[in-house]
C-alpha cells in the first residue's frame, strides 16, 4: 500500500516530462518545417528574380517575330514582347557590330544581379550564336525624355509635385547603385532617355551598357576613354585636368538631368527663341543668385492644352503657386550643387536625397559653377578653364518610334 502511494506521483512526474518533451519536439518540428518553407520560398523567389537565359527562337516567339517595334538606336532595336499570356516585356536586340559585346556583358553582369524599385529589372537575356538580346520589364509610359521634351499634348501632364517625386526616385536609384550593392556601380549615362516610367510614373534607371564596377573603398575609377552622352558628361570624364573619375561623375549627370526637368528643354538647345536661355543651367543660377523667384518665370514646359496646339508660337505655363515655386527652386538649387565643376564640391547621392526630401528653406545656394578661373571658389586645388566638348565622340541617342 505504501509503495503504491509512492509510485503514483512518480509515474505522474514521468508522464508529465514525456508530454513536455513531446510538446517541445513537436514545436521544434513545426518551427523547422516553417523555416524550411521560408527557405524554399526564398529560393523560388531568388530563382524567379535571376535573369533567365532564352534561345533566339524564344525571343522570336516572345516578340511575335519582331512585330511591334518600340524604339531604335545606336546599339539595337527594342521590341514589345510577351512571356506567356500575361507578362509584357521590352526586348532589346543588340547590334553585334557595336561595342564588341561589352554593352551586353555590362548589362547582364550588373543589372542582372541587382533589384531596386528605381532600377529597371532585367528579366532575361539571349546569347545564342551571334544573336544577343536583353529582356526587360515593360515600362508602359516610356522614358522621361518623352515627357519633358515633348512639343505636343502630354496626357497626363507632369506637375511640379510629380517632377519632384521622379527626381527623388532617380536619386534613390543612383544612391542604391553607389552604396547599396556589394560593389559600387557607376552608370555613366544618366539622362532623360535612360529613365523609364512605369504605370504609376515611378522612375526606373535603365541602360547599363556603359556601366562600370568599382570597389567602395576605391574613390578613383580608371578609365581609358570618355563615355557617356554630350550634355551630361562630367568634366573629369573627358579631361583629367579636372580631377579623377569617381561616383561623383554620376552626380553631375543627375544634376544636368534635373535642370532639364525644370526647364522642360535640353540644357544646350540652341534652337530656343530666347537667346538669353541658350544655356539654361547658367541662366538658372544667375536668376536665383539675384534673389528672384524661379517660379515666377515662364519655363518652357510644352504642356499645351489641345485647343492651343494650332496656335502659332510656343505655349508655356507660368508657375504661380507658392508650393510650385518652392519645388522648382528646390530642384534647381540641388541640381546646381550636383553640377559643380570639380567633383570634390559635389554632394554624394545620399546627401542629394536628403536635400530633395528636406525643406527648401534649409537649402544654401552653391558657388557659381560657371565662374571663370579667377572668380571660381572651389575647394579643389585643380584649376582649369571650362573645357569644350568639341571632338568628343557622341554616344548615339535612341529615338522613340512614333
Amino acid at each position: 500500500m505504501h509503495a503504491g502511494l509512492t509510485l503514483g506521483p512518480f509515474i505522474l512526474v514521468v508522464a508529465t516530462v514525456i508530454i513536455i518533451k513531446c510538446y517541445h519536439a513537436h514545436s521544434f518540428d513545426k518551427i523547422e518545417r516553417e523555416y524550411q518553407i521560408k527557405i524554399d520560398k526564398f529560393l523560388q523567389d531568388y530563382e524567379a528574380m535571376r535573369p533567365t537565359r532564352y534561345s533566339y527562337e524564344d525571343i522570336k516567339r516572345m516578340t511575335n517575330q519582331f512585330k511591334d517595334m518600340l524604339g531604335k538606336g545606336g546599339y539595337g532595336i527594342v521590341y514589345k514582347g510577351m512571356i506567356g499570356k500575361e507578362i509584357l516585356v521590352a526586348v532589346k536586340i543588340l547590334d553585334n557590330s557595336k561595342g564588341k559585346g561589352k554593352d551586353f556583358t555590362n548589362e547582364v553582369g550588373t543589372i542582372g544581379r541587382i533589384h531596386h524599385v528605381n532600377v529597371v529589372r532585367l528579366v532575361g537575356f539571349c546569347a545564342d550564336g551571334f544573336n544577343r538580346a536583353l529582356v526587360y520589364e515593360f515600362m508602359p509610359n516610356k522614358s522621361l525624355e518623352t515627357y519633358i521634351f515633348s512639343k505636343g499634348t502630354i496626357n497626363p501632364p507632369l506637375g511640379w509635385e510629380k517632377l519632384l517625386d521622379i527626381a527623388i526616385g532617380i536619386a534613390k536609384g543612383i544612391e542604391y547603385l553607389h552604396q547599396g550593392c556589394d560593389q559600387r556601380i557607376l552608370h555613366f549615362d544618366i539622362k532623360p532617355h535612360n529613365i523609364l516610367l512605369d504605370q504609376n510614373l515611378k522612375p526606373k534607371i535603365s541602360d547599363f551598357g556603359l556601366a562600370k564596377l568599382s570597389s567602395k573603398e576605391e574613390s578613383i575609377v580608371s578609365m581609358t576613354a570618355a563615355r557617356g552622352t554630350i550634355g551630361y558628361i562630367a568634366p573629369e570624364v573627358f579631361s583629367r585636368n579636372f580631377g579623377n573619375v569617381s561616383y561623383k561623375s554620376d552626380v553631375y549627370s543627375f544634376g544636368m538631368l534635373v535642370l532639364e526637368m525644370v526647364g522642360g528643354r535640353k540644357n544646350t538647345d540652341i534652337t530656343e527663341a530666347n537667346s538669353s536661355q541658350v544655356y539654361f543651367p547658367e541662366w538658372a543660377y544667375n536668376h536665383l543668385n539675384q534673389d528672384k523667384k524661379l517660379g515666377t518665370i515662364k519655363l518652357n514646359y510644352k504642356l499645351r492644352p489641345q485647343r492651343d496646339i494650332q496656335k502659332a508660337g510656343r505655349y508655356s505655363i507660368q508657375v504661380d503657386m507658392d508650393e510650385d515655386m518652392m519645388i522648382s527652386k528646390k530642384l534647381t538649387v540641388v541640381a546646381l550643387w550636383c553640377i559643380q565643376w570639380y567633383a570634390v564640391d559635389r554632394p554624394s547621392m545620399t546627401a542629394v536625397v536628403h536635400m530633395l526630401e528636406g525643406e527648401t528653406e534649409n537649402l544654401v545656394m552653391p558657388s557659381n559653377p560657371f565662374a571663370s578661373t579667377n572668380q571660381a571658389e572651389s575647394s579643389s586645388s585643380v584649376k582649369a578653364e571650362k573645357p569644350s566638348h568639341d571632338g568628343l565622340a557622341v554616344i548615339p541617342e535612341i529615338y522613340e518610334s512614333e
